[in-house]
């Protein structure tokens, strides 16, 4: 069983970064999620994606996934932390790393320039966006520490009112 483990902070040099996801925040304190479609239901996530071998940076890779899945772009991110996955299958453990970034726009809604899917993307509160994510401990986890980070750092004041599919 593939088994999660939240860390805040930075990557252990021995770790492989396999794929880079951004906690996204309004000035409001709303979270953006993106959601799929599958078997009449949505399934809720961050948006990010896999490391390429021509990004620069962890922050590349954010960048381009962000571009590519929902059409928003970003202010500086800031690293959160990252996720320890060990598969249970005698491969190395390996990291996904979480950063956490102030919104700067979201664009039109249209198709993943890699995949085609065109995903729906919500801004929440971030107490729902576990609820959402149903991502277990280790998701608590990271939305916590990506609320005290955007609060701290990015000076976030969480004043939203309601959900808004944008």
């Amino acid at each position: 069983m593939v088994k999660f483990t939240w860390h805040n902070g930075d990557v252990p040099d021995n770790l492989k970064v396999t794929q880079v996801y951004g906690a996204l925040f309004t000035k409001n304190g709303q979270i953006l999620l993106m959601a799929r479609e599958r078997d009449n239901q949505l399934i809720f996530s961050l948006s990010g994606g896999t490391t390429e071998l021509y990004d620069k940076d962890m922050e590349a890779t954010l960048r381009r996934e962000l571009y590519e899945e929902i059409n928003t772009t970003i202010e500086k991110p800031i690293l959160l932390g990252y996720q320890d996955v060990d598969e249970d299958n005698g491969k190395p453990v390996y990291a996904q790393v979480r950063m956490v970034a102030m919104i700067e726009e979201i664009g039109e809604s249209r198709p993943d320039l890699d995949g085609g899917e065109t995903y729906k993307r919500l801004l929440t509160n971030p107490k729902r966006a576990i609820e959402l994510l149903n991502w277990g401990e280790s998701g608590r986890l990271m939305i916590e520490e990506a609320v005290r980070i955007a609060k701290q750092k990015l000076k976030v004041k969480f004043t939203y009112k309601k959900d808004k599919w944008v």
